[in-house]
């Protein structure tokens, strides 16, 4: 290989290097439905109200990972990916959330049932149209 020719090379290497640099490495692919107030108690930490980061980005897990608990406190990076009705998603908007309840004995019900997340009514209207009952999500722990 001569120098001119790796020369031509390097644009697709830097272009592939900043797709790898902004794809979550192990993102999965899943569902999320919303929930609103009431929020308390939660399956985690009961009537704490401390256990909401400011921002109210939180929510629920289904049975897939809940992980008998353990998903409690847990930060996921999600992003809304696609949905029922199109336009739904905000465009590469991600949220940070802080797991805090067990979808199935949630307090409120979801909008749609047996998704793998189920976000705040603020996450879910960050990241989608807060119409939509549910969406599909690409989510990463962090």
């Amino acid at each position: 290989m001569n120098h001119h020719h790796h020369h031509h090379l390097q644009p697709s290497y830097l272009l592939l290097f900043l797709l790898l640099l902004f794809r979550p490495s192990h993102g999965e692919v899943g569902t999320s439905a919303q929930y609103g107030p009431p929020f308390l108690p939660t399956t985690c930490y009961g009537y704490d109200p401390g256990q909401f980061p400011s921002s109210n980005l939180f929510a629920a897990v289904g049975d897939g990972i809940w992980d008998n608990g353990a998903a409690c406190g847990r930060q996921y990076l999600v992003k809304c990916i696609s949905a029922a009705e199109p336009g739904t998603c905000v465009p590469d908007q991600v949220i940070q959330v802080r797991i805090v309840d067990f979808a199935p004995t949630a307090v409120s019900p979801p909008s749609y049932a047996g998704t793998t997340m189920v976000l705040s009514d603020t996450a879910f209207g960050t990241i989608a149209n807060s119409t939509a009952l549910s969406i599909n999500i690409e989510f990463q722990q962090i």
